[in-house]
C-alpha cells in the first residue's frame, strides 16, 4: 500500500429491525481518503421481516419508514463498489457480522475487504477505555464529537472521526492498526483531547 493509501479507509455501519443479524434496516458508509472524509452515502433498506419495538425504541426507524425502501440484495452493487479492495472499519463487529448475515439470505458474496475494528482500536489507543467505557456515544463525548447516535450515517461518520483522532494520538496509520499494531502507551496517556 502506498504511502497515500495508509489512511484511506472505509466506515459503514448498520440498524438492523429486530434481532436477526440480518434484518438491516439502514446502512451507512463513510469513505475517507488520506485522512479526510470525501462520501458519504446512506440507505434504507427493506428488511423484509418485521421490526422489534425493542429495535424501534433503540434506532426510530419503523416498517412505515422502510415500505418503499430497496431490499438488501438491491443496494448489494452499490455496497460492494465502496468496500471491495478497501479497509472497512466499523465500532464493533457487530456491522460485520449483520452484513455476512445479510449476504447469507440472499446467497451474495462478502464483500473483498480488510476489517478492522475501531472499538479494539479505542481500547489500545486511550488507556482510560482499555477495560470499559468505549462505547461509541461515550468515546464521541471524550474526543468532542456531537452525533446522532443510531442514525447509520452519523454512526459511520463518527467511527470515522474516531479512528483519525486515534491515528493522530498515536502516530499509527490506519494500515498499522489493520495488521494490529499496538501503540507504544507512553504515547497516549497524558493525551488532552481537543474540543
Amino acid at each position: 500500500m502506498s504511502v497515500s493509501r495508509r489512511n484511506s479507509f472505509v466506515t459503514v455501519d448498520v440498524e438492523t429491525a429486530n434481532s436477526g443479524r440480518g434484518s438491516i434496516c439502514q446502512i451507512g458508509v463513510v469513505s475517507v481518503e488520506q485522512g479526510q472524509i470525501v462520501d458519504e452515502w446512506q440507505s434504507l433498506v427493506d428488511p423484509g421481516t418485521p421490526f422489534s419495538d425493542r429495535n424501534v425504541t433503540i434506532h426510530g426507524l419503523t416498517a412505515w419508514d422502510v415500505e418503499s425502501a430497496p431490499a438488501f440484495n438491491g443496494i448489494y452493487d452499490c455496497l460492494m463498489s465502496k468496500m471491495s479492495g478497501e479497509i472497512v472499519a466499523c465500532y464493533t463487529m457487530f456491522d460485520r457480522s449483520a452484513l455476512r448475515a445479510a449476504c447469507s439470505i440472499y446467497r451474495l458474496d462478502e464483500a473483498d475487504c480488510l476489517w478492522l475494528d475501531t472499538a479494539q482500536v479505542v481500547r489500545k489507543a486511550w488507556d482510560q477505555f482499555s477495560q470499559k467505557g468505549y462505547k461509541l456515544d461515550k468515546i464521541a463525548t471524550y474526543l468532542g464529537i456531537e452525533f446522532s447516535h443510531h442514525d447509520a450515517l452519523e454512526d459511520a461518520r463518527t467511527a470515522a472521526l474516531v479512528l483519525l483522532r486515534a491515528v493522530e494520538e498515536t502516530g499509527l496509520s490506519v494500515r498499522q492498526w489493520q495488521q494490529g499494531a499496538i501503540p507504544n502507551r507512553s504515547v497516549t496517556k497524558s493525551r488532552v483531547p481537543r474540543v
